[in-house]
């Protein structure tokens, strides 16, 4: 098994793990990067190494590739077998590092709430679905719905715009009153906004409009919407489909951090609870990329004992939390949405529990001991946010591993504790 060492260890190489890398690389010290992606840059900055989408990836590539770090890609942390001591998975390999300084910087992923055909091939997550496009998925000539919740949808449309596909429509659950509110309040972000609306010029926008069902035999063929107590089907290729966002939060919770509401708990310096632990970016809560960066920035600074820098970066990180806030007001889900299952829907697509299955019980705890849900593959990172929603449970415990590993990988770490 290898063995590596440094002074700062950053979990996560997309925007707030890049930031966070660059700045406590900057000030001397040795710094490793762990990344499950071939690449640096997260889902938003995928691919965008060699010809950047955006000033703000070109100027954030440049400054990485301007100081001297480690990064390690394809590896995914599973434990942690002793304290200042992670364990990672390669796809040949384990390997442990030392370190004295943690930062999380660990991401968020997509919520996605069940409904009747939700499993059929070619329902994927918005983010899934672009992903899979970034990395060779043909799409020209494709017909997309897109429907869930949050600004990823707007991104994610454009994008498969750009690369041939044909977006037959965008439904947002989010009421038009709540969006006319936020963008009137999009102070210095106006002008994204309506580059977004440019590139989707001609595509139908619907605010109060979700998915009721998903139809098909061996595949998607249409889906059913509704809208101010209309409903009407749209035949399709592929639905992307995802409701906002979920911080990655499993690790956190095996270190021992502790979480507020829907993120880990920070101090000023973006310090969690537990000593010498940082977290930056969606980990704390979803808030976007200006806010990720800077909170990468000051949990960089402060691990390298620059405080008095680092609080020069304070009051953009307070105006970046407001629009946070405001973000996750307008994007909160309507209580219609915890009607979408239908008895026989499937929640937990690895074990295939079902939703009358579940509805049985009072606890995700009670659930997951009767039913199995939550116990396979993806450990609740998919089932987990939408019983949350459904039934407001939340998870009782995380134990390692924390990620799927191979049983090679489990003799490298003792879980007898």
């Amino acid at each position: 098994m290898a063995n590596h060492a440094c002074d700062v260890l950053v979990v996560g190489a997309g925007p707030a793990g890049m930031a966070a890398a660059y700045r406590a690389a900057q000030n001397g010290l040795r710094v490793i990067v762990v990344d499950d992606n071939p690449a640096a840059g997260g889902q938003i900055w995928r691919g965008e190494q060699a010809h950047p989408s955006s000033q703000a990836a070109q100027v954030w590539f440049e400054k990485i590739r301007s100081v001297d770090f480690q990064l390690i890609n394809g590896a995914r942390v599973f434990d942690q077998p002793r304290a200042g001591t992670l364990l990672a998975e390669t796809s040949n390999d384990v390997f442990e590092v030392n370190y004295t300084t943690l930062i999380l910087a660990t991401g968020a992923r997509e919520r996605f709430l069940p409904f009747p055909g939700w499993t059929l091939p070619n329902v994927m997550g918005a983010g899934g679905l672009q992903a899979l496009v970034k990395t060779g998925l043909p799409i020209d000539g494709k017909r997309v719905v897109v429907a869930g919740s949050g600004p990823l949808l707007l991104a994610v449309a454009a994008y498969l715009r750009q690369r041939g596909a044909e977006v037959l429509l965008i439904a947002e659950q989010a009421s038009s009153v709540q969006l006319v509110k936020f963008v009137v309040g999009l102070v210095g972000k106006r002008s994204q906004a309506f580059e977004l609306k440019k590139q989707l010029s001609g595509v139908p926008y619907r605010s109060g409009c979700w998915v009721l069902a998903a139809h098909g035999t061996d595949r998607l063929e249409s889906v059913t919407l509704f809208r101010g107590g209309k409903r009407w089907t749209v035949e399709c290729d592929y639905l992307a489909c995802g409701f906002h966002l979920v911080p990655n939060l499993e690790l956190a919770e095996l270190l021992g951090c502790a979480i507020d509401g829907d993120g880990v708990r920070v101090d000023e310096f973006q310090q969690t609870t537990v000593s010498q632990i940082y977290s930056a970016g969606e980990t704390t809560g979803i808030g976007g990329l200006e806010l990720s960066l800077v909170e990468g920035e000051i949990a960089g600074l402060a691990a390298a004992g620059k405080h008095d820098e680092a609080r020069k970066l304070f009051a953009e990180r307070e105006k970046q939390r407001k629009f946070a806030e405001r973000l996750n007001r307008t994007f909160a889900l309507r209580e219609e949405l915890r009607q979408l299952p239908a008895p026989d829907t499937i929640v937990c697509r690895c074990e295939d529990v079902t939703f009358e299955r579940l509805r049985a019980h009072s606890s995700w705890r009670a659930a997951k001991l009767q039913t199995r849900c939550g116990m396979g593959p993806c450990q609740g990172r998919i089932c987990g946010s939408a019983v949350e929603f459904l039934f407001g449970w939340r998870a009782e415990s995380v134990r390692p591993p924390v990620l799927p590993v191979r049983i090679g990988s489990l003799v490298a770490t003792d879980f007898s504790d």
